[in-house]
C-alpha cells in the first residue's frame, strides 16, 4: 500500500471517528425520547390492554 493511500485511510478513520463523537447528543436525544413515549403509550393503552388480555383468558380457560 503506497503511503498517500495509507494517510487517505487515516484521514477517513479521523473523519469518522470525530463525527461519530458529535453525534451523540443526537442518539441520546433520540433514545430518551422513545422511552418517553414509550411510557406515555403504556400509561393510556396500559389498563386496555390488560383488560383484552383478561378478557381473552377467561374465555380461554372458560371462566
Amino acid at each position: 500500500m503506497h503511503a498517500s493511500r495509507r494517510a487517505g485511510h487515516a484521514a477517513i478513520r479521523r473523519t469518522l471517528r470525530e463525527d461519530d463523537r458529535g453525534d451523540v447528543p443526537g442518539w441520546v436525544l433520540v433514545t430518551l425520547m422513545t422511552a418517553g413515549l414509550v411510557v406515555v403509550i403504556w400509561a393510556l393503552a396500559g389498563p386496555a390492554l390488560s383488560n383484552l388480555f383478561e378478557q381473552a383468558i377467561a374465555r380461554v380457560s372458560g371462566l
